[in-house]
């Protein structure tokens, strides 16, 4: 009779082996599976709801200034010299350029040997008065000579003052050459330049006084619902160093052009702009329904957005969406949710 089936020692010493080495890997992985399992935490569900937002719309503006003043040369004659080249700030009084005429330089030359003349007449006429009083005083000259010698000094003095304002009258026309700013602002064309002959009233150039506003081209569908005091909105890409990006409606023109009515808004810190520059603005148009939820509840894969839904039966699935804008509040989804739907938060 033979013997019950007994395994080798080779092979039990094989068996025991692989069984240590498997209680071993079993206790080493248990707690690190332990370990990296996550806690995850169910929260109620997001219940999704639209609510009435201010609707907003995109038009063009362009920085303009309330107050465009020449500068005009007052004399004729030469431009002399320009002082001043376009994007220059000037202050009120600065003398931006001057204007020459030869004829006036000519005039007072003369009007300087005329004066000289009567100052000498004038002179002789004063001591041969002061002669003939004292002889009349003797009864040598007869009262009607010594009313002539008065008449005498008086015309000399008299033609000597008139001499004198004529002089200062055409000095002043010199002075008046001198051409000033009007207004505190920046230079914006400079039409002349040295060696121009002018006239008086040519303007030597022109200068935007530095209180800017923004005009507002404006559909006349979105215009119906603007009225004086409503705010604006610059886009921060369109912000200049100084400029809030906030600022209001302050007049509305009465006249629509081509289907667009003009408005003038008032923006801080529009001086770090040029004059006629082109920003997008963005007004208010009314009110909209949109479905808003935080940003944390929607994920992006492959270039696609979804969101997590639980439908009735507590099923949880991924869905699809189109997501607006950004803001505050929220992100702003435009398709594939409704109101009454549950979302639930990603899976981390």
């Amino acid at each position: 009779m033979k013997a019950p089936y007994s395994a080798s020692p080779r092979l039990k010493l094989l068996q025991v082996y692989s069984g240590i080495v498997l209680l071993a890997l079993l206790t080493q992985a248990a707690p690190l599976s332990r370990a990296a399992e996550p806690i995850v935490m169910e929260t109620e569900p997001l219940a999704v709801k639209s609510i009435r937002v201010e609707d907003e719309k995109s038009v063009f503006a362009t920085v303009e200034s309330l107050k465009v003043i020449p500068a005009r040369v007052r004399i004729s004659g030469t431009v002399a010299e320009v002082r001043v080249v376009e994007g220059d700030r000037v202050e009120a009084g600065q003398v931006i350029g001057t204007v020459g005429d030869e004829k006036l330089a000519l005039q007072i030359l003369s009007l300087e040997s005329k004066l000289s003349a009567l100052s000498s007449q004038r002179d002789q006429s004063r001591a041969d008065l002061k002669r003939y009083e004292k002889i009349f005083a003797s009864g040598a000259i007869s009262q009607s000579t010594l009313d002539s010698a008065r008449t005498t000094y008086t015309v000399a003095e008299n033609s000597l003052k008139a001499a004198q304002s004529e002089r200062d009258v055409i000095r002043r026309q010199l002075n008046e050459g001198a051409v000033e700013a009007p207004v505190a602002g920046r230079v914006l064309d400079v039409p002349l330049r040295s060696g121009t002959v002018v006239m008086p009233g040519e303007v030597l150039a022109t200068i935007a006084e530095e209180n800017y506003i923004l005009r507002l081209d404006i559909p006349e569908r979105h215009a119906r619902g603007m009225r004086i005091g409503n705010p604006v909105r610059i886009d921060r890409e369109e912000l200049g160093d100084g400029a809030s990006g906030e600022g209001r409606i302050v007049r509305l023109y009465p006249r629509i052009n081509d289907g667009r009515v003009v408005a003038d808004a008032e923006v801080a810190g529009l001086g770090n702009y040029f004059v006629g520059q082109r920003i997008r603005v963005w007004i208010p148009a009314g009110v909209r329904e949109v479905i808003l939820i935080p940003d944390t509840y929607v994920t992006t894969r492959g270039g696609m957005d979804f969101v997590r839904l639980q439908n009735g039966d507590g099923e949880v699935l991924d869905v699809a969406v189109q997501r607006g804008k950004t803001s505050d509040q929220g992100v702003e989804i435009l398709s594939g949710l409704r109101d009454g739907d549950q979302l639930r938060q990603p899976l981390p």
